[in-house]
């Protein structure tokens, strides 16, 4: 019987920073769910247990759901974020293809701006399209929240490096069969592209439902609120110092996001393994 090997020491290592990084990442979704679930008085105590001596969780959602328009901010939140990946997916896809699979003067030009607009943070627009947006008409509507993301450099750059993995026979053989620029893109390239179209969309949703500095400055109507602010609002109108159902309402904010990473897990890795820089 052959001794079992152990593992190298590199591995060992490896895997003891992964679990420590996923535990401290954990630590702060642990809590909240734990405060969640407990009255006042225990979420003050020195000593930390997970589960509470008095469980008050019934009370905490229920007062979450009721006392806010806590299902309204979600619906919000869908309706933002369903729009806003229709939008960049229509318009990256095409972008994309033109940079992966089309031979054009000015593309690597146009392709390093796209890199350069990666390294800028998204806050440094906010000034010039709030004014845009009142030039418009725009703000304090759902235009607003969606407007501003409707380009994605990084969703330009994956499914450029997606589309570049894709043999260029498949392009030339589809032009053959009397396609379009457009029908390749919609018909052929979209479809296989599906990993990558999936692993983006988990970013841009998780991106943009989590999203509190730009809505702070485009909406003041409640009824138009994403989930970040309407649990803002909700902390500085109706939890005050009670902070289980501020708990609970991040809890379910947050819960759907969990689900749907769990859900497109595998397709999430493919997609950004598949489009990887060579």
């Amino acid at each position: 019987m052959r001794a079992q090997r152990l593992a190298p020491p590199s591995a060992i290592v490896r895997h003891a920073v992964l679990l420590i990084s996923g535990a401290l990442i954990l630590i702060p979704f642990v809590w909240m769910v734990s405060l969640s679930i407990k009255s006042p008085g225990e979420i003050f105590r020195a000593s930390f247990s997970f589960w509470p001596e008095q469980f008050y969780g019934i009370e905490n959602y229920t007062k979450a759901l009721t006392s806010s328009p806590l299902p309204r901010y979600m619906i919000n939140g869908v309706v933002v974020c369903a729009a806003i990946l229709a939008l960049q997916i229509v318009i990256c896809a095409p972008a994309a293809y033109a940079l992966a699979k089309l031979d054009f003067p000015g593309r690597n030009l146009l392709f390093a701006l796209v890199l350069i607009a990666l390294l800028l943070p998204h806050e440094m627009l906010a000034l010039p399209l709030f004014i845009l947006g009142a030039k418009l008409g725009i703000l304090n509507s759902y235009a607003a929240l969606v407007f501003p993301y409707v380009v994605s450099p990084f969703g330009i750059f994956l499914f450029r490096q997606f589309f570049k993995t894709i043999p260029d026979d498949v392009v030339h053989a589809a032009r053959l069969d009397g396609f379009s620029e457009l029908g390749i893109v919609s018909r052929i390239m979209v479809p296989m592209a599906l990993p990558a179209i999936i692993a983006f969309g988990i970013f841009s949703v998780v991106s943009h439902w989590n999203s509190l500095f730009w809505p702070l400055i485009a909406v003041r109507d409640q009824n138009l609120m994403p989930p970040p602010l309407g649990i803002m609002v909700f902390k500085n109108e109706e939890a005050g110092n009670d902070y289980g159902p501020l708990m609970a309402a991040s809890t379910l904010v947050v819960l759907p996001l969990i689900i749907a990473f769990l859900s497109a897990q595998r397709w999430f890795v493919e997609g950004l393994t598949g489009g990887a820089v060579k």
